[in-house]
């Protein structure tokens, strides 16, 4: 079955580091894969065009069928081999309702974070509004102070007692947070979070390889 699965992805992407996890804990391993560089604009080839016209990572393709954004990606995976490894949407109502609203939920933080990161990489420093940084740093921060609450609420997991879907849309988005200058002491609880499941199997496996190899020389979010 995995024989069967392409996947294009990006090192320490949250949107690839997503579908990889999935497909770790759906026991998937196996699938082939190519890894592209960001830099050197290998996500706009005519390989990654054939399968996501957009040029974005992940591209992935099982089969016939191309799925190309994560989340997607990530519901596919679970709903085509439900019974195959770790169940990613409980059974119960109550908890899969919570699943689904924490798994689109989680798109929000992610989309904050990035609109931060993609402004300090694309506006000169002379030219940046300050106010509007500050801004848009402290919704950041907020943002995840609604993430901190919620696991005071229901943890340890982001949606509960178990490991879901939720945990992995948000996971890597939190660990992007951490790596590029966001104090986890600021967030005690995300902090737990945080350094518990980066030792789960699945995440362990698929952990960015250049962040164990080089440290971080970005910190945009250093102040959030």
């Amino acid at each position: 079955m995995a024989k069967d699965m392409f996947l294009f992805w990006g090192s320490g992407s949250p949107p690839c580091w997503r579908v990889m996890i999935a497909l770790e804990e759906k026991n998937l391993q196996g699938y082939q894969h190519k890894l592209l560089s960001f830099e050197k604009g290998e996500h706009k080839s005519n390989e990654v065009l054939d399968i996501n016209p957009r040029g974005q990572l992940p591209a992935f393709r099982h089969g016939p069928n191309a799925i190309n954004e994560s989340v997607a990606a990530c519901m596919y995976l679970e709903d085509q081999f439900k019974s195959q490894g770790n169940p990613l949407i409980p059974s119960d109502p109550a908890e899969k309702a919570l699943a689904y609203q924490r798994s689109i939920e989680a798109l929000t933080v992610h989309q904050k974070m990035v609109d931060i990161v993609t402004y300090n990489r694309r506006v000169p420093e002379a030219e940046r509004h300050e106010a509007a940084v500050k801004r848009d740093k402290e919704g950041l921060g907020s943002e995840f102070g609604v993430w901190e609450g919620y696991l005071h609420k229901t943890g340890p997991y982001i949606a509960g007692k178990n490991f879901s879907m939720a945990d992995v849309v948000f996971f890597p988005t939190l660990a992007l947070a951490f790596r590029i200058g966001m104090k986890q002491e600021k967030f005690p609880k995300l902090s737990s979070y945080h350094n518990f499941l980066k030792e789960r199997p699945s995440i362990k496996a698929t952990w960015p390889q250049h962040w164990l190899q080089n440290p971080p020389t970005f910190d945009p979010l250093k102040d959030v």
